[in-house]
């Protein structure tokens, strides 16, 4: 695994990962003589029970893939598919090193077991954390054929080498399934042995960086792909749930199903007692079919004694959060430089702003669902989820069993965006599940499942910035609330400041940019309002989200205090000294390389030439969500704005990016388009607002993501570099919105600092700046 910095070494979740488990796999002498794992899911079949192991012996240097005897390969990913081609990118990683033939390779989605380690899919981490361990297993399999391969041949080892999935020596050769079929494979490696493999250089790669068929894609388009909400069961039920007026504190006083008796199907309904918390207040309706228990949901009545939340509002939680901000001793100080104050103090110009956002929704395509049906003790939980190692325990407190009697089985997703990452909507199913003795499929309808979403908390910022009598930037402060979706879901993840004191590294991110701005301060505070009303979630582009808005956002404005160009001005703060200056093995070359992302995307886009009227540029940079793995990133908008109606078109998006070597090309300019266009629709269209302890728009018709007809023009480049892999889930998404508003300024002089951007508030900064 790679090694976090200290003061972010509670950032991230800790784990075996895929290094640890081949080398523990090697060194307490796992062989590779092995079982084939099932792969009846990645077959595009639904399995019902517990899968049976063929008898034939295939060679498995490791846990991570197999070689049959015919020669396929299965690479097992533990990582989860919610239509960015992760599969495709990690078992390009294992091909590579491995030699192996790309047409005979074929991906396995696992359940869970403790030996795959930690399960958990975002923060743009599966290839940066994977790169390496899955390097070194393809590796160590490649060398074992040739060894085998060469004893086969009666050639010398030093003779042989292997390529496309066949070992050659001395005019001879051996295919891989033949050195299977044939052979007498049980090697070993040692941790040291792993260790000291020479990995290919970049100029030898075959098969990473170049355009190669996605392996998930055939099943998506013949309709064989399986996702949770196709799960089956022989006997199962049907349930939909009746979502209580607030996510804590709500009590059932009464259920009348009268009404709901005449629907044909109609079984019963009944109040969850659920140990683990995490449904308080809910009832299930339980019929025969789907449409049964649909109808009779919304004719069962149900009365309830509802929680504190129910008298909170979203302007609650942003005064809330603007008291707390004024408190200097609430949060954590994540950066806290020396010498803020008397630069603050000594300034010749001070500038603050305040930036805030609306709650935001998921709103992926496949609302969440789940079928559990319990087999000889097991509970077997049939759902799509990104962090299956997050939900197990939960799962297993609800139902009062031990962990090692509950598993998940890998789906593909119908979109996660972070939704996913909370598996809370399991347990109703499980509880369902085990009240009824029977399986139960829980399918929650697009407004319940709005209602019980973990949506992005709304957020409060406030930043400064003080100018010494040169005109140098000599001190900047950001200080931002909102609620902390680690805080609420796994507390033993939040990073401590160098007080001790908590924070939750995923509110906060990005806020610790890499501008040299002299005197720092980044202070993190909880609004635990937000905390206490609802379940703040993970939403791509996580803390970034909002920090980056209001940090390329004060950027422009501070250059234009300084009376400078936004670009030139960010350029002379980025200047790669200090903890600027980056680090090795992830962020090598530091502000620079953002630097350059920032040039190159402006020369994309003419920066810097007359526009149409009411037409402008505006550009923003981000580094992704964590220091540690940046992904340079840079984002041109160019808008235009109606000033009758003061409607915001996006024209086009420029965006130049540095992510180090990219794994799959195809998959990474898929993961830029989607992140730039999730940006685009949370900048101008996304947003909700809590009310009454419930968000205000619970279906399309209200919250209207970005529609087909307001896709703007895309020109995204990709950086050439062999440098380390980062990750592309989000970083995408962090620059366009303060992109767009920068670009509405330039276009009319209208100042938006609120997310998402209305047409009343650029009619607001046009009225105030006298330009209509």
């Amino acid at each position: 695994m790679f090694k976090l910095p200290k003061e972010n070494s509670a950032a991230r979740p800790s784990s075996l990962g895929r290094r640890g488990f081949l080398i523990a796999a090697a060194g307490t002498g796992f062989t590779l003589a092995f079982l084939r794992a099932d792969s009846s899911l990645a077959a595009g079949k639904t399995a019902s029970a517990p899968p049976v192991k063929p008898a034939a012996l295939v060679f498995d240097p490791s846990i991570w893939f197999q070689i049959e005897r015919d020669g396929m390969i299965t690479v097992n990913i533990a990582k989860a598919e919610m239509g960015q081609h992760i599969g495709t990118a990690l078992a390009r990683i294992v091909a590579e090193e491995l030699e192996a033939d790309w047409s005979k390779v074929r991906l396995h989605y696992v359940d869970t077991d403790p030996k795959w380690g930690l399960m958990v899919t975002g923060g743009s981490w599966s290839v940066w954390q994977n790169f390496d361990p899955l390097s070194r297993a393809g590796a160590a399999g490649r060398i074992a054929l040739v060894e085998e391969g060469a004893r086969l041949l009666r050639v010398p080892v030093s003779a042989c080498h292997a390529r496309l999935g066949v070992v050659h020596g001395r005019g001879r050769s051996i295919s891989y399934g033949d050195i299977v079929r044939r052979g007498k494979l049980a090697r070993q490696y040692t941790p040291g042995q792993l260790q000291a493999i020479v990995l290919k250089t970049p100029q030898q790669r075959r098969l990473i960086g170049q355009q190669v068929q996605a392996l998930d894609i055939p099943a998506k388009i013949n309709g064989t792909a399986v996702y949770g909400i196709d799960a089956q069961a022989e006997g199962m039920l049907y349930a939909r749930p009746k979502i209580p007026p607030t996510r804590y504190g709500s009590k059932v006083v009464s259920i009348d199903d009268t009404a709901a008796k005449k629907v044909k199907g109609y079984l019963r309904s009944f109040a969850l007692q659920d140990p683990s918390g995490t449904v308080p207040g809910w009832v299930m309706v339980v019929a025969d079919t789907y449409a049964a228990a649909l109808r009779a949901a919304d004719l069962v009545q149900v009365k309830w004694r509802a929680g504190a939340a129910a008298h909170v509002a979203e302007q609650d939680i942003v005064n809330y959060a603007g008291k707390q901000l004024a408190d200097a001793s609430l949060g954590a100080r994540v950066v806290d430089d020396d010498g803020v104050e008397q630069a603050f103090k000594d300034a010749s110009l001070q500038l603050e702003r305040h930036y805030t956002t609306s709650t935001v929704l998921h709103f992926q395509l496949e609302p969440v669902n789940a079928l559990v049906q319990e087999i000889d003790g097991v509970w077997h939980i049939h759902a799509g989820n990104q962090w299956q190692s997050l939900i197990l325990p939960v799962l297993a407190q609800a139902l009062k069993v031990p962990e090692s009697k509950v598993m998940l089985h890998t789906y593909l997703l119908g979109g996660g965006f972070g939704r996913r990452l909370n598996g809370d909507y399991c347990v109703p199913a499980a509880l369902a599940a085990q009240a009824v003795g029977r399986p139960v499929k829980m399918i929650c309808t697009r407004s319940d499942d709005a209602r019980f979403d973990s949506p992005r908390s709304p957020s409060v910022q406030h930043v400064r910035m003080a100018f010494d009598d040169a005109g140098k930037v000599s001190a900047m402060v950001h200080e931002a609330s909102a609620g902390w979706p680690t805080q609420a879901m796994i507390p033993a993840f939040l990073a401590k400041d160098k007080q001790g004191h908590p924070y939750d590294p995923f509110a906060i991110a990005g806020a610790d940019h890499w501008y040299t701005v002299g005197a720092q301060r980044v202070r993190a505070v909880s609004n635990d309002l937000a905390n206490s009303s609802f379940r703040p979630g993970w939403l791509r582009s996580v803390g970034p989200g909002w920090t980056n808005w209001a940090v390329e956002s004060f950027m422009d404005e501070a250059a234009q205090a300084a009376k400078v160009d936004p670009l030139a001005f960010r350029l002379s703060l980025l200047q790669a000294t200090g903890r600027n200056a980056g680090s090795a093995p992830n962020a090598v070359g530091g502000a620079a390389r953002l630097a350059h992302v920032l040039q190159r995307v402006a020369d994309k886009a003419g920066w810097g030439t007359a526009m149409p009227p009411d037409t402008g540029l505006g550009i923003a940079a981000t580094f992704g969500q964590e220091r540690d793995m940046p992904t340079w990133t840079a984002c041109v908008a160019r808008v235009k704005v109606d000033r009758s109606t003061c409607m915001v078109k996006v024209e086009k998006l420029f965006m130049v990016i540095d992510a180090g070597s990219i794994v799959d090309p195809d998959g990474a300019l898929a993961q830029a388009e989607g992140g730039a266009l999730w940006g685009v629709s949370m900048a101008l269209h996304e947003g909700t607002a809590f009310l009454n302890g419930e968000v205000k728009d619970t279906n399309l018709n209200t919250y209207t993501p970005l529609r087909m007809a307001d896709v703007p023009e895309l020109d995204i480049e990709f950086v050439a570099s062999t440098a380390t892999s980062t990750g592309m889930g989000e970083p995408p998404t962090t620059a366009v919105a303060p992109a767009i508003g920068n670009a509405i300024f330039a276009a009319v002089a209208s100042r938006v600092r609120h997310l998402p951007i209305r047409p009343e508030a650029v009619l607001k900064g046009l009225d105030r700046h006298g330009a209509v």
